[in-house]
């Protein structure tokens, strides 16, 4: 589906319905002491901009950011479109939405259930994001790196946009 990348509204929607399709990706913290990024299934709250995460209390991360740290999600889908949305992540044991976003998969990973009190949720608040989206298919992929090459300019393959949240 071809988007324009100047249109931050139909940006903003193609980001958060892929996420809503495909929730998992890689969260890490931005701070000076280095941590690895984590593979993490994000839970989208699209009014309020957030992103919410299960996690034991004890974990590195967790406990890195109990008072609140500056965090990244990194997505990537389907080769077409690549996000890094950045924000403010801390712990927020929220029994309402553990409930609403409790499913089978987050229980298989989660053994002692819902009511086990490691359990806690992350909550990101997404403040700004960039996204990068291909517009080519393989026909156009190719023909536009061979334009370029042939002709020493960039290809046309989509493009790059920022969001701000707030």
């Amino acid at each position: 589906m071809a988007i324009d990348i100047h249109d931050q509204a139909a940006v903003q929607t193609r980001l958060w319905d892929e996420l809503e399709k495909h929730p998992i990706g890689m969260l890490g913290l931005v701070a000076a002491e280095p941590h690895h990024f984590q593979p993490m299934t994000a839970f989208l709250d699209r009014p309020e901009s957030q992103l919410w995460f299960f996690t034991y209390k004890d974990t590195e991360l967790a406990d890195a950011v109990a008072t609140g740290a500056s965090a990244m999600f990194v997505v990537q889908r389907d080769k077409d479109l690549y996000a890094c949305i950045g924000g403010s992540l801390r712990q927020d044991h929220d029994a309402t939405r553990m409930d609403r976003y409790w499913n089978s998969v987050v229980a298989a990973w989660y053994p002692e259930g819902k009511d086990d009190p490691r359990l806690t949720l992350l909550r990101l608040d997404c403040a700004d994001a960039e996204v990068w989206i291909q517009s080519a298919g393989p026909t156009k992929f190719a023909w536009e790196i061979a334009k370029a090459n042939a002709t020493r300019n960039e290809p046309e393959l989509g493009g790059r946009t920022s969001l701000n949240f707030h």
